[in-house]
């Protein structure tokens, strides 16, 4: 059984990241689609720096961060199953719709944390969340062309929003309860 060498998956590689690179110059850069996910990217940092518990800072962002790192990680896997699609990226650079997973996406899950402390409360607020997101923004993306499901549904989503979050919310509580019987 023969398979293609590493230098022509390599070569191939190259040739499609130059395709990507004057798609996204020609398509996405300064289109509506482009100003709009740079604004969702920038203001909802912007009001999460007006509105974040400063006393909580270092935990939020530890909530965040982790959370950032989840998204990346399964919006990766996502795009490389052919499970979805960005036709609108605000840099050819990366696969995932950055602008939105870093944006508000994780802001809006931060601010949940933020407010909620309590599990049965942060379930509740992070269930309408992810059916905000799950059936309500992700059809306006696609649309608006930003996205595009390949091989999923908007249903798939809705459980994802609610454990990813869930998951960092206990790691974050486990470490927290670990320091506190360490002090």
């Amino acid at each position: 059984m023969s398979y293609p060498s590493f230098d022509k998956i390599h070569s191939k590689h190259t040739e499609l990241e130059k395709m990507e690179n004057q798609y996204w110059q020609n398509h996405d850069l300064f289109s509506f689609q482009w100003w709009l996910l740079l604004l969702v990217l920038i203001v909802p940092w912007i009001i999460w720096v007006k509105f974040v518990d400063r006393k909580r800072i270092k935990e939020i962002l530890l909530f965040g961060v982790l959370l950032i790192i989840l998204i990346g990680l399964m919006d990766d896997i996502g795009v490389n199953l052919s499970l979805w699609s960005y036709p609108y990226k605000l840099t050819y650079l990366v696969s995932r719709l950055s602008a939105v997973d870093y944006g508000m996406i994780v802001v809006m899950h931060m601010f949940i944390y933020q407010k909620f402390k309590k599990w049965k409360s942060f379930l509740i607020a992070n269930a309408v969340l992810a059916a905000i997101f799950a059936f309500i923004f992700e059809p306006i993306s696609v649309r608006l062309g930003i996205y595009k499901l390949d091989n999923w549904k908007y249903i798939y989503s809705f459980p994802i929003y609610i454990l990813k979050a869930s998951l960092v919310k206990w790691i974050i509580d486990k470490c927290l309860e670990k320091m506190k019987r360490t002090e």
